[in-house]
């Protein structure tokens, strides 16, 4: 497998190297990045080299030029046909355990990936097949790489309320449910598919013990945060990238500690956001929102979480000790235990005074 994590990859050129350098050594944690939009250019390749009655290109390098895209309702024409390529269990396994092999690349030590188990059972796959698959890549790849991961299942909102029904049961049923599985999420386009007929699905997934994320204002306004707010239960928000346009929703955040999951080569990526030099992220930060840094669907988006690291730091003017704390946030806003929480700050911490001692 190539070192280079995306079709297209390149350090941002306005951050020093030693910061490049800094970032790619950093424990860190990752709360917002999709299963199977985590799929390196190698693999993507190679599942639609299985499946060649595939329109997605199987030539890795012709990925580039199919990652890019139009606005946000390409980019999920082009998503859902690399989810077709997954269409096996050995597919799920091999896509999980690859995804957790770039991770620890990247010093990755937690993850929290978003998984649409929908997408796959309602293609025909067996429930039990797909939760054993992804199970069996977890384990793996925690025993191999030491990067531990959890499940979040998503609703895809433009599949509508049979898909939020059937994601609820394949997240609450004891007899399916995965081992792993700790929060439950709402992706997909956010125009014309509103927040609040989720609630009951939410309230189900909540009162099972699974904590709520869903993505909101990405490219919609601040009341679809306010909706998953209020109607969902939200504890963190997916991208949240509007909630600049309101300053009131900017100090609720704030001050309930309420984390931003912000993937800013994505927004880009996506039309979500004119241009880097545009987003919101330094208005999060100076609001004092919780602001973690994810990559979303990082091959995609020609990128990866180092990279992210990178973008923000140049946004925020950040230096190795604040690039540091921008880490810890994304352990602060996990759902990991307290033990493990205190385990990554503190390997954060060791690092980071190893950097910088004299």
């Amino acid at each position: 497998m190539t070192d280079q994590p995306a079709a297209g990859h390149t350090l941002d050129a306005g951050v020093p190297r030693d910061l490049h350098a800094f970032v790619a050594g950093l424990p860190k944690a990752e709360l917002h990045v999709h299963h199977v939009g985590s799929a390196s250019p190698r693999i993507v390749a190679e599942l639609a080299a299985r499946h060649p009655d595939s329109s997605v290109p199987t030539d890795p390098e012709a990925l580039a030029d199919y990652f890019t895209f139009t606005d946000f309702a390409h980019f999920i024409q082009v998503y859902l046909s690399v989810v077709d390529l997954v269409r096996t269990p050995e597919d799920v396994r091999l896509l999980t355990y690859e995804v957790a092999r770039d991770m620890a690349r990247q010093q990755v030590r937690y993850a929290e990936l978003t998984v649409t188990p929908y997408s796959s059972v309602s293609r025909g796959m067996d429930e039990k097949a797909f939760m054993e698959a992804i199970e069996d890549a977890r384990k793996s790849a925690e025993a191999d790489f030491g990067t531990v991961l959890r499940w979040c299942f998503d609703i895809p909102g433009e599949a509508g309320l049979e898909a939020a029904e059937e994601t609820v049961r394949l997240a609450t049923d004891d007899g399916v449910r995965p081992e792993g599985l700790i929060s439950f999420g709402l992706g997909g386009p956010e125009v014309g598919v509103p927040r609040p007929q989720f609630k009951p699905y939410f309230d189900r997934a909540r009162a099972a013990g699974l904590r709520s994320v869903p993505h909101a204002g990405e490219t919609t306004g601040p009341q679809t945060v306010w909706d998953a707010l209020r109607e969902l239960g939200a504890e963190r928000i997916g991208h949240g990238t509007s909630s600049a346009r309101d300053p009131r929703l900017l100090e609720h955040l704030a001050e309930h500690r309420i984390a931003l999951e912000v993937c800013p080569t994505s927004n880009i990526a996506t039309r979500a956001v004119r241009t880097l030099d545009e987003h919101p992220i330094k208005e999060f930060a100076k609001a004092g929102v919780l602001v973690t840094v994810n990559s979303d669907d990082p091959p995609m988006f020609g990128t990866d979480l180092n990279n992210e690291y990178a973008v923000a730091a140049r946004l925020l003017d950040l230096d190795e000790r604040g690039v540091a704390e921008l880490a810890k946030n994304a352990v602060e806003a996990s759902f990991l235990d307290p033990a493990g929480k205190a385990r990554i700050e503190a390997e954060i911490d060791a690092y980071t005074a190893a950097w910088l001692a004299p």
